[in-house]
């Protein structure tokens, strides 16, 4: 055994050689490690205070009262209700990308949410069918254009009911109230807003909630973005130290990452409202009537039991506040 092993060693450290000889003894080239990258979302700016004027010297939820719910597919004569009905289906601005209240789900694909739903409830008052529903995904800040270049007929978007928007469009009755709070990581320090000096915060751009901020004795720096969770990715990768929005909304991020929490006591109130076109004042009582009748037939509750029971318990359907 051992005369046949010779002559195989002897041609493996021939060949050792070669390879030595053809420059195995110079160093293998390192590649130096790469730093993490840590991209901002898209459209990730600085906002100042005049970005966040906010008129509130008016009544911010009065609207007319509702009318008469007709028949489905029975719309008067001349309304905006039957034009909506002659074009076969009714187009609203949703969002996608805020959980609980109008999101895509990554196991359906189907855009999902109380908004969603509520809008579903409008499509049955008009055709007696909750899916003659288009539902077409708008920013915040594309809510009044949508709506001025008559792209959708109504928003379904937490939507506040501002003074400044009033200009621009009208509103429904206020169908949920929320307050502005606050969203940082757990023991961050961060538990009101008092804590938010010196630190940078997360807004959506197009929203009411960079107004507050600039308002604080000591204002953070704000930082604006185009979806809530462009605000969440933000604070993931370290670009912002908080988050600033209505709970509902943050309470929908907690739900997407465990390690965060909403801290603080409100430092703004927001009232959604269905949002439409100036001057269709038969449209705004349509839709006043179709949240009359879920706020009395149990469908308000029966959404908020579906979609925001992490909220906690039901605060009920909010009391409209009716001009005429």
């Amino acid at each position: 055994m051992r005369r046949r092993l010779a002559p195989i060693l002897s041609a493996l450290l021939a060949v050792g050689a070669l390879v030595t000889g053809c420059g195995g003894d110079r160093a293998v080239p390192q590649t130096p490690p790469a730093a993490a990258v840590h991209p901002a979302p898209p459209e990730f700016e600085e906002l100042t205070a005049d970005d966040a004027q906010v008129d509130q010297r008016c009544d911010t939820e009065a609207t007319v009262a509702p009318g008469p719910l007709p028949a489905p597919g029975a719309m008067p004569a001349g309304s905006r209700m039957a034009e909506i009905v002659a074009n076969g289906r009714v187009r609203v601005g949703v969002d996608q990308n805020t959980y609980m209240f109008g999101f895509r789900n990554p196991i359906s694909g189907r855009i999902e949410g109380f908004d969603i739903d509520l809008a579903r409830e409008i499509s049955r008052a008009l055709f007696g069918d909750p899916d003659r529903v288009e539902l077409r995904s708008v920013t915040a800040a594309e809510r009044l254009p949508a709506l001025r270049d008559e792209q959708v007929d109504l928003i379904v978007r937490t939507f506040s009911a501002t003074c400044d928007r009033r200009r621009e469009a009208d509103f429904s009755a206020v169908y949920y109230r929320a307050a502005q709070r606050i969203l940082a990581p757990k023991g961050s320090g961060i538990r009101a807003g008092a804590d938010l000096a010196g630190k940078r915060v997360c807004v959506t751009k197009g929203t009411t909630a960079a107004a507050p901020l600039f308002a604080l004795p000591t204002p953070p720096t704000v930082f604006g973005v185009t979806n809530w969770t462009d605000c969440l990715v933000a604070l993931q990768q370290g670009h912002v130290d908080a988050v600033s929005g209505d709970d509902p909304i943050l309470y929908g991020l907690v739900q997407q990452d465990r390690n965060l929490e909403v801290v603080g006591e409100p430092i703004w109130t927001g009232s959604y409202a269905v949002g439409m076109a100036k001057d269709q004042t038969d449209l705004v009582r349509f839709v006043n009537a179709v949240l009359e009748r879920m706020r009395a037939d149990g469908t308000w509750q029966r959404l908020y039991d579906t979609h925001l029971a992490a909220l906690g318990p039901s605060p009920g359907p909010p009391v409209p506040r009716y001009t005429a």
